[in-house]
């Protein structure tokens, strides 16, 4: 299926293709509508989902903030709730300049934390090699 043509980011998504996109199994997408009342896609005939291009945004931030950022699912939630971190909804990429309630907590700057996040990160591929 990676062969064919890429869609419009203005087409509605089925639950296979966005979950092809994510890198996730559907499985996890029909969790996520369980758990976050936000992510809503329309349902047709026979409960077949298509996700608005809003929908796919939202699965991309949800996807981020819970495997690249180390949210919980109990933590996105809050933020969601909360519409904290809004300016980054259209953003997909990891390092989007938010600032997460761990770190509104402890005090340390934002770019400080980033920068040991990159430090540990390059350790980590260093040791792989």
């Amino acid at each position: 299926m990676s062969d064919s043509p890429r869609k419009s980011d203005q087409a509605f998504r089925t639950i296979g293709e966005l979950a092809e996109e994510l890198g996730v199994p559907q499985h996890i997408l029909r969790y996520w509508e369980t758990r976050f009342p936000q992510l809503r896609p329309l349902q047709r005939a026979g409960n077949r989902r298509y996700y608005r291009p809003a929908d796919v945004t939202l699965a991309h931030r949800i996807h981020r903030l819970l495997n690249q950022d180390g949210y919980t699912i109990r933590g996105v939630q809050q933020l969601l709730d909360s519409g904290g971190a809004e300016g980054d909804v259209g953003e997909v990429a990891p390092s989007a300049p938010t600032q997460s309630a761990a770190t509104q907590q402890s005090g340390i700057p934002a770019e400080e934390l980033r920068a040991l996040r990159k430090t540990l990160t390059d350790a980590l591929k260093a040791s792989k090699n």
